[in-house]
């Protein structure tokens, strides 16, 4: 029988936690009122959702239970189907973990163009 040991250290699979909670809170911080735009785009085609095609991570330093963690999230490309997010989740000035994350619009069971009004929601926020 094993024992579990506390270590302190934050669990790595949390990571992604947050991370999903920094897309989201992304779009709200952009002025993106999600429930409208959903609605809109759900005139546009029935049935759709961002799903995580691809993540890659990069875990630099450890977070410890109880730290205060900042997600900044920045979209690097946006093209057809998908995006690419970049992501960091920090502890002060401190970057813990990089991620690139690549989100897919999927529409009737498959990969679909991104409707024109998040398209440009996500372009007007891109960093040169």
């Amino acid at each position: 029988m094993v024992k579990p040991e506390f270590s302190g250290i934050v669990y790595h699979a949390n990571y992604l936690r947050y991370m999903e909670r920094g897309r989201t809170n992304h779009l709200r911080l952009m002025g993106a009122e999600q429930q409208a735009l959903f609605e809109q785009v759900e005139t546009e085609g029935a049935g759709f959702a961002f799903v995580v095609r691809s993540m890659h991570l990069d875990f630099l330093k450890p977070a410890r239970m109880d730290d205060v963690l900042d997600v900044v999230t920045w979209p690097v490309a946006v093209k057809g189907a998908s995006i690419m997010l970049a992501q960091e989740v920090r502890r002060g000035e401190d970057v813990l973990v990089k991620a690139e994350v690549r989100v897919a619009f999927i529409s009737g069971g498959r990969a679909q163009p991104i409707p024109k009004s998040i398209r440009m929601l996500m372009k007007a926020d891109l960093i040169s």
